[in-house]
């Protein structure tokens, strides 16, 4: 067991701070304070106010009343510079790189002429730096090389090389294991403890619970825009961060209701993918939750996009329902009833500038059309009833999707296909990077297709959700299915044992 030694001195303290963004409250009398060497943890449900919060701290909001208190002495952030000077950096979830560039122009962005007297850039000077930076942090890549060609681990390593570039004291981390394998949080981790060791503090939002006891320190609960708790992390368990977070007992987390049927809806028969696929044959029956499990890399997305027309197979047959289908789009594969919520729902299952209306109703728009004339109370209907079935949170149908909260983003992802005709669901990540709260929701919405008599393969990375909503479980490795596992076999140690190769 490792100790932290941590100062016990608060050196930032955010005192009765309050935003509002028209009439909806968002932070209501706010107390969070941090030490010196600390990883304090932000929890709570999407829209709890969390982001809202460090954008504050970080210069990217302005607080409509309170205070925030940096070594006793009251500051004023009016923006992200007044930040920086203060020894605060934010790496947000969504990277903010230019990827055409090197990695010593991205640390040094628009900071090129610091503490120079000539008018020319000094390259050698920041790469320099930049190199020695890259030293700390132990990674694999140069400084001279290009974002584009780095991982997405590596890319946050940039991120926080530019955060101590400034000279930082608080780096705010939103969401940071996220997109990560579990070796690059493992190297992600160790970099947080330097830091700490540093007496550089982290605030580190993360809906990943299972990673606070071996990371945080302290945990601080937001709920509906109010403070709920602060907790020692070692004095305080799961179940009681989750009814903090939801204002429930969630005794029964994962909702799952047995509604296999016998009639098989799906057969896969060798289908393959050059690089990617590797003759892999399966089937699904009627109502089955079929999970799909492997490490990042193991091809388990490349599946999915196979089935659905994205990426071309080299060999292989889809049987729907007895009968063969060719399917080389996902057009294709929309007419056949077997439709797709993406890993990435921001690129790929959203148009993220237009409004919840819009992305709900684009699916089934011959539905409101006849010919050139639109029915505009039947996309109403379909979208009220949507928001109501799926309880999703907005202020209207005409906001714009980029302004809802990662769950609820999801939430109109899967509207968009229940409103067309669908006999098998492939979920892809369906939970991934959105809270507790959310999360059951989108299970209860699994069960109610499932006993509608909806097939659904569901691709995660997270075992506990593999092991308690899936009906079966198949384990994939470099492109095969390694393992079927059935209901009663499923676990996470025998998955984890096939998943690293084991026969």
């Amino acid at each position: 067991m490792v100790v932290k030694m941590i100062n016990d001195s608060t050196y930032l303290n955010m005192k009765s701070i309050c935003k509002s963004f028209g009439n909806t409250v968002v932070l209501d009398n706010v107390d969070f304070n941090v030490k010196r060497g600390e990883v304090h943890a932000l929890l709570g449900e999407n829209g709890a106010g969390k982001s809202t919060l460090v954008k504050i701290l970080a210069g990217i909001y302005n607080a409509d009343s309170g205070k925030v208190i940096i070594d006793g002495e009251n500051v004023k952030i009016n923006n992200s510079g007044d930040a920086q000077k203060l020894g605060i950096s934010f790496i947000h979830q969504e990277f903010c790189l230019a990827m055409n560039m090197m990695v010593y122009e991205n640390v040094y962005m628009g900071r090129e002429n610091e503490k120079q007297k000539s008018i020319f850039v000094n390259k050698n000077q920041m790469k320099k730096k930049t190199s020695e930076l890259l030293n700390y942090l132990d990674v694999d890549f140069t400084e001279s090389d290009y974002l584009y060609e780095l991982s997405i681990a590596n890319k946050q390593m940039v991120e926080i090389a530019r955060a101590l570039s400034l000279g930082t004291d608080t780096i705010i981390m939103d969401e940071p294991t996220s997109p990560l394998s579990t070796k690059e949080v493992d190297t992600l981790f160790k970099v947080i403890r330097d830091l700490q060791k540093k007496d550089i503090s982290v605030i580190y939002i993360s809906h990943r619970l299972e990673e606070l006891h071996e990371i945080a320190d302290r945990v601080t609960v937001l709920r509906d825009g109010k403070y709920i708790s602060t907790h020692n992390i070692a004095k305080v368990t799961k179940k009681e961060l989750i009814t903090d977070m939801v204002g429930r007992k969630l005794e029964e987390f994962y909702f799952k209701e047995d509604n296999v049927r016998d009639e098989t809806v799906l057969e896969v028969k060798g289908l393959s993918v050059k690089d990617k696929v590797n003759n892999v044959s399966f089937c699904l029956k009627k109502g089955e939750i079929l999970g799909v499990s492997g490490l990042v890399g193991a091809g388990r997305s490349e599946i999915v996009r196979a089935l659905f027309g994205i990426d071309k197979k080299t060999k292989g047959s889809i049987i729907i329902n007895g009968e063969e289908c060719t399917i080389k789009s996902p057009q294709d594969a929309f007419e056949h009833g077997l439709l797709l919520v993406p890993e990435d729902r921001r690129v790929e299952g959203l148009m993220l500038d237009n409004s919840v209306s819009f992305n709900i109703t684009i699916s089934c728009l011959k539905n409101i059309f006849r010919g050139l004339s639109f029915k505009s109370k039947k996309e109403k209907d379909i979208v009220k009833n949507s928001i109501k079935e799926l309880n999703i949170k907005t202020s209207g149908d005409d906001k714009l999707v980029r302004f809802l909260s990662g769950g609820n983003q999801q939430k109109v992802v899967i509207a968009k296909i229940l409103n067309v005709p669908t006999k098998i669901l492939m979920l892809d990540e369906p939970t991934k990077g959105i809270d507790v709260g959310a999360k059951s929701e989108i299970y209860s919405i699994m069960n109610r297709l499932t006993k509608k008599g909806v097939a659904i393969i569901m691709i995660s990375s997270e075992l506990p959700e593999i092991v308690n909503i899936s009906d079966r479980v198949l384990v994939v490795v470099r492109g095969k299915i390694t393992a079927d596992l059935q209901r009663e076999e499923i676990g996470q140690e025998k998955i984890m044992y096939y998943a690293t190769g084991g026969k």
